[in-house]
């Protein structure tokens, strides 16, 4: 990523940070309330879009936010205005701890919505202590119900472990549980109407998303599937019913089958872009806060943490990664010019 040279916050942004602390709103009047946190880029996944078998450099540990760290740029984030907060990764519960740093950011006043995106391989260990921590709503990965294509697609035999996570999931009472399903052209293509049917069955939150032009395999996929032909492969099950959106609803359109427990959502980064109306910024697990998820310009917060400054001081780094916030990701992305993959991020 590349970092930008300290320098002094603008007149602007000094007087939004004298006059209106309680708020992030950044140069296109956008409201910025929700950020995203990777506590890892350790997976235990290689899926072939976000974390592929590829040549990388994982961050050495020293380089890792520790958890009070985190838990203090959480509080200060709380302070200007942040509600909402997802844990991600990597993997987050592959990170030793995990499950513990989950009560102590659920108990910062002020947060209205923490949340958990994980692939769902240890989520049967962990879920009772995921429950007790506080988390109610879940994100859980899963793009094919094949075991076989599962394998294929995250290059581990471990399906059947996933989905009981799931189901143990849904009679832990979590709600709502949001099945993310990224949308591969020649592979899991053929079995969306399959996936979209879940939501009859369940509660749950099927959500078919974009490939993002993200990562250097993204050559090998660069015909995605776009949110227009996956609706038309998934209205074979009958007609799509808008669901009125809320405040807290994230980029996703919402759907629902006639009759189905659940609901369809659809996440178009590629075809309609969200950029206009996004509220969030991302930390990553090395300390920086990313402003925009397909930009490599960042803050970094880490280094004046550990030496020791003040809030005050670290608030301005937020200050200054709104201020960068582009209105809008470029239209087009070549795989070569991309900010880093997936699993590094935090998605």
């Amino acid at each position: 990523m590349q970092k930008i040279q300290p320098e002094t916050v603008t007149p602007y942004f000094k007087e939004i940070f004298t006059l209106q602390e309680t708020q992030l709103v950044d140069r296109y009047k956008r409201h910025l309330n929700y950020l995203r946190i990777s506590i890892t880029d350790r997976c235990n996944l290689r899926c072939i879009y976000c974390n592929p078998p590829l040549p990388s450099r994982k961050l050495r540990h020293k380089d890792v936010l520790r958890y009070e760290e985190i838990l203090r740029i959480a509080r200060l984030s709380v302070s200007l205005g942040i509600n909402k907060i997802r844990i991600t990764g990597g993997e987050p519960l592959a990170r030793k701890g995990c499950c513990d740093f989950l009560e102590h950011l659920a108990a910062i006043e002020g947060l209205k919505d923490i949340s958990l995106t994980t692939n769902g391989v240890l989520l049967k260990q962990d879920i009772g202590r995921i429950a007790s921590a506080g988390i109610k709503r879940l994100n859980i990965s899963l793009d094919t119900l094949n075991p076989l294509k599962y394998e294929q697609i995250t290059g581990n035999d471990v399906f059947k472990q996933v989905w009981e996570g799931i189901q143990l999931a849904l009679e832990k009472g979590f709600d709502p549980i949001k099945i993310n399903v990224v949308v591969i052209n020649g592979i899991n293509d053929e079995e969306l109407t399959e996936l979209a049917a879940l939501s009859f069955k369940y509660p749950f939150h099927i959500r078919f998303i974009e490939l993002m032009p993200i990562g250097k395999t993204f050559a090998r996929y660069a015909d995605p599937l776009l949110v227009p032909e996956i609706k038309n492969k998934i209205q074979v099950l009958g007609e799509l019913i808008p669901v009125q959106r809320n405040q807290n609803d994230g980029p996703a359109m919402r759907y629902k089958f006639n009759g189905a427990m659940g609901e369809i959502g659809f996440i178009s980064p590629v075809s309609k872009h969200f950029c206009k109306a996004c509220n969030r910024l991302r930390l990553t697990a090395d300390g920086h806060i990313l402003s925009c998820l397909l930009s490599d310009i960042c803050e970094d917060i880490k280094t004046p943490l550990r030496r020791g400054l003040l809030d005050h001081d670290l608030k301005t780094v937020f200050l200054k990664a709104v201020e960068q916030k582009p209105l809008a990701h470029p239209e087009t992305l070549t795989p070569l010019a991309q900010p880093g993959q997936m699993v590094s991020i935090g998605g």
